[in-house]
């Protein structure tokens, strides 16, 4: 290795896949980074997200300082205040006042850290996290039927299989490393089938053999409906039933009573009937079965009964613990496992215990205020903020007032606290704006520990970078607050290699096997040793020293009685929508991440898709006066949104239903927190908010004119009707739109620029506007609006702000608007990995690439990560149904 190199292996910060990444530094300087070859999530793959990894580091707005209502303090004096805060709370109204709300970014060891301050010294459960809106439901189901929140399976599955079922997941852009493992395994197999059952047709149905496009909240009817087929068509593994199960026969019996049918059932889940039933035969027929399911399951108000109906299929069939057979649920987020291994989860304890087992907490932790019941579930949490009950809350690692359901509602709540303490990396988010203290916390790259993928393999996540300003690890400023309440011994790590063997230790008190979640094998590593930790799939023990990658194809579960239970669910159809009113679906795209504060920063993930967006069907489109590409205001009794209108002719989107994507905040969009849209409707058994379900109206958001602005500086929010913000490689730009005059918006924002040349176009009779800013012969800003013209071809003018000197070319060209002679214009990006644009791709597919593949070939795209496999194939299709 060259001399000032090093390299690090470490763990992707975004989805659940859990992917390796290797870190290369070289003179300090960060490498692009790549997959770990030898991490067996991954094997060295990587997408576009964890690719750019390397071009989010910087530390622009970054939290460097701890602050008291703004004002920058000392450590001491902020933690000082928290533990005096604490501690009067307590005292003045009992420790149910106290609350914290964590986050699926944080590592295993600050998880374990915040749950033994919160549940075993201050005495509440009162903790909670975004993991609630993630995969809580699933954490239910696992663990009413199973006896333990406990994923039976490992990707490996999903290679073995012989038929693929996804349910709830557009796995091609929420989660690309297992979908690009999926494409590899229909390769491999050509017998392999894979369905699809989501209400909108996304980029995951390009692998599909059969689509089942089901009205939302279907789900359960369309589950019940197959055990009941099952049973008519004897095929239930009725051994595996008697020796290892129970509940069987009324969980049967409810689901006989879903339907009666097929015609019934395709009316019910406005289906065709032939695709229902080839779905049943191909399940009915094939033993080597993974159902993968997601948010679309998960995030509804009977999520708990949608993910229990998929485990009574593999229950009833012996589908589980076997190679290539079992329900595999995929969470969001990196460390939603290692959160729920903990007791993240307000109606959890450590280590997979329960509240009836809070005596045996105590006993390990010294902690004789441990907490004996569980605490407030994410929702009904912030309720109890707002009603004034929660007198101090502290918010880690998340943005809940973007990502929590009537957000406005939530921003309300925070106003009535007492203290709301908020530790994270970054300064400028919905949230912190809310906080009284601010502290800095360290962020992927100078964070130390662990995190647990979706098939419970741990993973070390290592350092690699210095935290700016006076940023700390989470665990330590939890256990800073510990000490200062009087709690010296119980929180006196000094490096997360303690919290670890705690938490390893803890797993291993009084188990003897009768608990799934056992790290004995792990207990007393040296510090070297958890610096070397390979990635492992728990349980680590005695009979698994190595890890286990199944559970449950000894027939043993548990529960009291060692029997899996059946879930005898009611399927219960979803309400009618309300005359002149629209179902919002929600979700994530491709190249961005929850509330974009990572992603935001590199450019690339910001040239797929620029803008929020809501997906019409055309009908709809048509029925309320929408036109492809314009602004549509989308509105209800909670709050209003304003995206961009895509009017999906290529059936994507069902009639009466549109999509919208979750990730815009207040710091990248005028007005596009679509959480405000959703109402607080949550699942009674897990309390997860039903995300994916709520009713808006549609109206075009009229405007004057639209343009772009450019500028080298960050300008901060724009006094527009509408803006977005994005990075791009070599300046900061908005898109922007409005109602007032033109010229007057250009004057009022080139007033803040600094004194100096200033290029202007003005034509008031048509409202065209051209305004650049120079400073000693660099661009500095650019102003460009108009009532109508296509403004999208800019990628000449993101150049100009890499030249030293503007030519005088370049000069004409900026009052001309566009680029003298043939500037090259890519088009939109459809391949982040490479750059490739649009406008290049069809140029490739006329000259003869009619392929995705030959595609790859020729440009490259769709060759590192996949992500834009499906795009590519939509383009040439298209094209070519054309020529």
């Amino acid at each position: 290795m060259a001399k000032g190199t090093a390299e690090t292996s470490t763990t992707c910060p975004y989805c659940g896949v859990g992917c390796g990444v290797t870190v290369t530094m070289t003179d300090e300087q960060v490498e692009p980074v790549c997959g770990t070859t030898s991490h067996p999530a991954n094997f060295g793959n990587l997408c576009v997200k964890g690719s750019a990894l390397h071009e989010t580091l910087d530390h622009t707005d970054r939290l460097l300082y701890p602050t008291i209502k703004g004002q920058r303090t000392s450590w001491d004096t902020a933690l000082n205040l928290i533990a005096d805060k604490i501690t009067q709370v307590i005292s003045t109204h009992g420790p149910e006042a106290v609350a914290f709300y964590g986050a699926g970014q944080m590592l295993t060891e600050d998880y374990y850290a915040a749950n033994k301050l919160m549940k075993g010294f201050i005495g509440s459960a009162n903790m909670d996290t975004n993991s609630r809106l993630c995969m809580a439901s699933a954490a239910a189901s696992y663990k009413r039927s199973l006896g333990s929140d406990t994923v039976p399976g490992c990707y490996d599955d999903l290679e073995l299989a012989d038929l693929l079922v996804l349910v709830g997941s557009n796995a091609a852009w929420a989660h690309p490393i297992l979908f690009q493992r999926m494409v590899a395994a229909k390769k491999n197999n050509p017998d392999l089938k894979v369905v699809v059952i989501d209400p909108r047709r996304t980029a995951t149905c390009d692998l599909a053999d059969l689509h089942l496009a089901i009205r939302p909240g279907t789900d359960t009817t369309l589950f019940n409906a197959l055990l009941a087929y099952l049973d008519e068509t004897g095929a239930l593994d009725l051994a595996f039933i008697e020796d290892h199960t129970e509940q069987f026969a009324e969980t049967l019996e409810a689901a006989s009573q879903a339907v009666d049918g097929f015609e019934a059932l395709a009316e019910i889940t406005d289906t065709d009937l032939d695709d229902l039933q080839t779905f049943f035969e191909w399940f009915r027929d094939t033993d080597r079965t993974v159902t993968f399911y997601s948010q679309g399951v998960n995030q509804s108000k009977d999520g708990t009964d949608k993910a229990n109906s998929i485990i009574n299929l593999h229950l009833a069939t012996g589908r589980i613990g076997k190679p290539g057979a079992c329900p595999l649920s995929i969470t969001g987020q990196p460390n939603a496992m290692g959160g729920r291994e903990v007791g993240g989860l307000a109606n959890q304890l450590a280590a997979h215990m329960d509240f009836d087992q809070a005596d045996r907490v105590r006993r390990f932790w010294n902690a004789p205020a441990v907490a004996t019941h569980a605490g407030l579930k994410a929702v009904d949490l912030f309720d109890e903020v707002k009603a004034g009950k929660i007198k101090f809350l502290w918010i880690m690692s998340t943005n809940p007032l973007v990502s929590m359901p009537d957000a406005n509602d939530v921003k309300e709540a925070l106003s009535h606290c007492e203290l709301v303490v908020v530790s994270d990396c970054m300064a400028n988010t919905d949230t912190t704006a809310m906080a009284h203290v601010l502290l800095p916390a360290a962020g992927w790259g100078e964070k130390n520990g662990t995190v647990t993928n979706s098939e419970r393999r741990i993973s070390r996540q290592r350092g690699f970078l210095p935290s700016p300003g006076e940023a700390m690890p989470d665990w330590w400023i939890i256990s800073q607050v510990g000490q200062r309440m009087g709690y010296e011994d119980a929180f006196s790590w000094e490096h997360p290699a303690q919290i670890f063997d705690e938490h390893a230790r803890l797993s291993a008190f009084e188990n003897d096997g009768k608990r799934d979640f056992d790290l004995s094998g792990l207990v007393g590593m040296s510090r070297d040793e958890y610096d070397a930790m390979p990635p492992v799939q728990w349980p680590v023990n005695a009979q698994w020293p190595r890890g286990r990658k199944r559970f449950f194809d000894d027939g043993h579960f548990y529960t009291r009685n060692g029997r899996a239970r059946f879930i005898a669910v009611k399927a219960e159809l979803p309400p009618q929508i309300q005359p002149g009113h629209l179902l919002m679906n929600t979700g994530r795209i491709r190249d961005h991440w929850h509330t974009m504060t990572r992603t935001a920063k590199s450019a690339r993930l910001a040239q797929h898709i620029a803008e929020p967006y809501a997906d019409f069907h055309p009908d709809d489109a048509r029925t309320y006066g929408i036109r492809d590409g314009g602004l549509v205001r989308l509105f209800n009794e909670r709050g209003a949104i304003v995206v961009r209108a895509h009017v999906a002719s290529d059936g994507r989107q069902r009639q009466g239903e549109i999509f919208v994507p979750m990730h815009w905040t207040d710091r990248y969009a005028s007005l596009a927190r679509m959480g405000t849209l959703i109402n607080k409707d949550n699942d009674p058994i897990s309390g997860q908010p039903a995300l994916k379900r709520a009713q808006v109206q549609a109206e075009p958001f009229n405007v004057s004119w639209k343009g772009f602005v450019l500028s080298r500086d960050d300008l901060g929010p724009l006094g527009s009707d509408y803006w977005v913000y994005n990075r791009t490689s070599t300046c900061h730009m908005y898109e922007t739109s409005g109602n007032s005059d033109p010229a007057a918006f250009a004057t009022t924002l080139a007033a803040s620029w600094p004194e100096h040349e200033v290029l202007r176009f003005s034509d008031p009779k048509n409202g065209h506007v051209r305004v650049a800013h120079i400073r000693d012969g660099r661009l500095e800003s650019v102003i460009f609006l108009h009532p109508s013209a296509d403004l999208s071809a800019r990628s000449w003018l993101q150049e100009r702000f890499d030249d030293e000197q503007l030519e005088f070319a370049d000069r004409l060209a900026l009052l001309a608007g566009r680029p003298l002679g043939a500037g090259a214009d890519k088009g939109k990006i459809i391949c982040s990995c490479f750059q490739v644009g649009e406008k290049t791709i069809l140029e490739a597919i006329h000259n003869g690439c009619e392929s995705a593949d030959a595609l790859g070939a020729a440009l490259k795209c769709g060759t590192n990560c996949g992500s834009c496999i499906p795009e590519l194939k939509g383009l040439v299709g298209k094209a070519l149904s054309k020529a």
